[in-house]
């Protein structure tokens, strides 16, 4: 979660919002995705995946068994907000969404229960 907030928070300083944008608020942010590019989005994706991913890793690396569980489970809390996310924010484009719902969390918490099976 810690990561995910960062990447969250570091996003518009690599990548500005679109001029007018107010990404700080949820109302901001609901009126700023007409204007926003698929650069935009860049970021918050990044935040999902890298961010469920770790906390894959660690769950995996802490379970005593049954890692791919124990990361999968983590993986579901992730994808969880992110589906209330999708629903706060309907104004997204559909492609993000796609990506995001499909690619960002049980797909990053089976990598990560996989890279901690490799290093055991």
């Amino acid at each position: 979660g810690i990561l995910n907030e960062s990447l969250i928070m570091l996003g518009p300083h690599i990548i500005p919002p679109p001029p007018g944008a107010i990404l700080t608020t949820p109302e901001g942010l609901k009126a700023a995705m007409a204007i926003m590019e698929p650069k935009h989005f860049l970021f918050p994706f990044l935040a999902h995946a890298l961010g469920t991913l770790l906390g894959a890793i660690i769950a995996a690396k802490i379970a005593a068994s049954k890692q791919l569980i124990m990361a999968l489970i983590v993986a579901g809390f992730f994808f969880i907000g992110g589906a209330m996310m999708v629903a706060m924010l309907p104004t997204a484009p559909i492609w993000f969404d796609a990506l995001d719902l499909i690619v960002a969390y049980f797909p990053m918490g089976y990598l990560g229960a996989m890279l901690m099976k490799k290093n055991n």
